[in-house]
């Protein structure tokens, strides 16, 4: 009795290593860990000078025309890269109409924005600040509240030495897009599950990412990111309620005019979702578990039970990173020629 026993033993954890083993590599085929050193910028260096730079530039709120929001207002570093509401709330106390994208990881997103109207985080840059509904600011705005200081003229200088002048607008949004692209979170534990470190998810987490793939959540959410990639319809097999799927939004639409892009929107980036509440385009679900259950039967057609609903969410809180510890910067002093804030409409 006691060597049949020993074999059952030996097989049932042969078995599972097994299993696991075929998880692991699957996995490794469908996802990709996120990389450690800052990731490569297509036509924008990124240097020491510019990160610093555009670190301050993402915290000032004074290239808003009000002079009280800044980039950190809708994307804030404390609260996983996003604001507290289902919608931004920006000029004027006026509500955007979509959640505020996170701003960790979004180096890695094929475009940026909901409906990918910006194709880089550089493109990214120059659209809230212009945006009636948030900054409501013009560039000549941006150029003179920084022309108006001399610490920043001078470190525009080192970020951009071979640019005469140094301060442009193009040049505030590549700073800006060299700081974001260190807002990378790697050393999640499913990045240490991909590295090798097969306990790095406990049982349940595996079994929920085994059923992420076999759902097909993954289908769309893969990558770096996790998601990021790809414009998929919100609505593939039921349509959302209406508060999840605002009639008026009809999302990459407005980018493309083509009918076959009515409520398509890119695809969310998954990595830190736990961090981020609410969820969706429209900011309507503050549950994971509530998420999960609206993604698997209106873009999968199946219905989740309990158990399986619970181990996607323990799955999806295994791709909650490291976050970059980011230090609130001293902004420079404003002086006489600075412009006045604007709180009007």
């Amino acid at each position: 009795m006691r060597k049949v026993s020993i074999v059952a033993v030996a097989v049932f954890v042969s078995f599972h290593a097994t299993a696991d083993d075929a998880l692991m590599r699957a996995a490794r085929e469908t996802f990709k860990p996120i990389p450690s050193g800052i990731p490569t910028i297509k036509d924008n260096p990124v240097t020491a000078e510019k990160v610093e730079l555009g670190k301050m530039l993402f915290f000032d709120p004074r290239l808003s025309s009000s002079e009280i929001i800044s980039c950190n207002t809708c994307h804030n570093l404390g609260t996983g890269g996003v604001d507290a509401g289902p919608t931004s709330v920006g000029h004027g106390w006026q509500k955007g109409a979509r959640r505020a994208p996170t701003v960790y990881n979004s180096v890695f997103n094929v475009a940026q924005f909901w409906d990918g109207r910006a194709p880089d985080l550089k493109a990214q840059a120059k659209g809230p600040v212009q945006a009636s509904v948030e900054m409501n600011a013009t560039p000549d705005h941006v150029m003179n509240t920084l022309n108006s200081m001399k610490e920043y003229v001078g470190m525009f200088n080192q970020a951009f030495p071979d640019d005469t002048p140094s301060v442009t607008f193009e040049n505030f949004a590549k700073a800006i897009e060299a700081f974001e692209a260190t807002l990378t979170t790697p050393a999640a534990p499913f990045d240490q599950y991909l590295n090798g470190a097969a306990d790095a998810l406990d049982d349940q987490q595996r079994e929920g990412l085994r059923l992420f793939m076999e759902k097909g959540c993954a289908s769309c959410h893969n990558g770096i990111n996790i998601g990021g990639q790809d414009f998929v319809p919100f609505g593939v097999l039921e349509k959302p309620d209406t508060k999840l799927l605002p009639a008026s939004d009809k999302g990459r639409f407005a980018v493309t005019k083509a009918a076959t892009d009515e409520y398509v929107f890119r695809v969310a980036p998954l990595r830190n979702v736990a961090m981020r509440a609410p969820y969706f385009h429209s900011g309507q679900v503050w549950t994971l578990k509530e998420a999960v259950d609206v993604m698997s039967e209106v873009q999968l057609g199946a219905k989740l039970s309990e158990k399986e609903n619970n181990a996607i969410v323990a799955f999806l809180n295994s791709l909650s990173g490291r976050l970059p510890k980011i230090e609130y910067p001293v902004l420079p002093t404003r002086t006489r020629e600075t412009p006045s804030p604007s709180l009007g409409r």
